[in-house]
């Protein structure tokens, strides 16, 4: 089992949610905080939290401003996202091969 190195997968993008954010804006410039929420099914703070893990890892950007009086957040991958989503990719890939 050559392929087989667990270690390989990075525990940061691995959970449920912070999977489904990289992989949602591995395929959109920015996503809105709602429009994530959305397509996640997630609450507001549960995604924060997972965004913020995310964000500390580097792997996103986040940007805070207003449209009028609303808070709009807006999220996009970094390019050291990018290129961890890459590799996670991956490694799941040798992982599921290897089995």
């Amino acid at each position: 089992m050559a392929g087989f190195d667990i270690d390989r997968i990075d525990e940061v993008i691995h959970g449920r949610l912070r999977l489904g954010v990289m992989a949602y804006l591995s395929g959109a410039d920015t996503a809105e905080f709602n429009e994530l929420k959305a397509k996640l099914q997630a609450t507001d703070g549960n995604l924060s939290v997972h965004l913020r893990k995310l964000e500390d890892a580097g792997y996103v950007a986040i940007d805070k401003s207003f449209v009028g009086k609303k808070p709009l957040t807006r999220v996009r991958l970094t390019d050291a996202g990018r290129e961890a989503f890459a590799l996670y990719l991956d490694a799941i890939g040798r992982l599921v091969g290897s089995a």
